[in-house]
């Protein structure tokens, strides 16, 4: 199955959101939003999977800090390895080739208390990257 991914091309939608989204425990909680569904999906990533993923990462006032778009190579990485944030790991799991997702990630699913200067704060609520076209 891992090779079938090594040639998909995901899109990613995921938005920075500055405020904190609370579960029903008062803990902050990963959500997950489908932007555009695939018909015919036989096959849905699974951990250790190589996603190949275009992404534009804005914080909530518009700045864009990241794109793989200008670079015209997507990003590439091992689902549910650790190699990207928690966050990542977690919301791409069971995504369909072609499918575009928005996820809300809390800090202590993202970049933590530290963030990562300078571009992203620390406690920001998500990473990265928004409006994939």
């Amino acid at each position: 199955m891992q090779s079938s991914w090594a040639t998909a091309l995901l899109t990613l939608c995921l938005c920075m959101l500055c405020q904190p989204l609370l579960g029903t425990e008062g803990k902050k909680k990963l959500q997950i939003g489908v932007k555009k569904r695939v018909e015919n999906c036989p096959i849905k990533s699974r951990k250790g999977d190589v996603l190949h993923m275009h992404y534009t990462g804005k914080l909530e006032d518009g700045t864009e800090f990241d794109s793989s778009i200008p670079r015209d190579q997507p990003f590439i990485f091992s689902l549910g390895t650790g190699q990207v944030i928690k966050g990542w790991d977690q919301g791409l799991l069971g995504m369909c080739e072609g499918e575009k997702r928005k996820l809300v990630i809390p800090s202590e699913l993202g970049y933590g208390d530290r963030g990562a200067p300078p571009k992203i704060p620390g406690k920001a609520t998500v990473p990265p990257p928004c409006l994939v076209p």
